[in-house]
């Protein structure tokens, strides 16, 4: 993985986000009851290759386990993250 980056749960916006070099990179979700929605993923192209989406959703994820959340994989980032990482599939609501 790339250097690690510091990722902020950003409450109020819905969000995890990254500031790096001016940039903000983040991953949006939506509450549905005690299930989280992850909508969209966005790392600025001049972030991109460092690992940083990667980051982003690892500690979204975590953060949903650590809540006792299931999560909805609407984002295509997201969803092939959780297929390529087995670690995070028992998370996703499947109803």
């Amino acid at each position: 993985m790339a250097d690690p980056v510091p990722v902020q749960h950003n409450v109020g916006a819905s969000r995890y986000e990254a500031a790096v070099e001016g940039f903000l990179s983040v991953c949006e979700y939506e509450r549905d009851g005690e299930r989280l929605v992850f909508t969209h993923t966005l790392v600025p192209p001049e972030l991109r290759g460092r690992g940083i989406a990667e980051q982003l959703v690892r500690t979204a994820l975590a953060d949903a386990r650590a809540a006792g959340r299931r999560v909805v994989p609407a984002c295509s980032y997201v969803a092939r993250f959780i297929e390529r990482h087995r670690e995070f599939q028992d998370l996703v609501d499947r109803d």
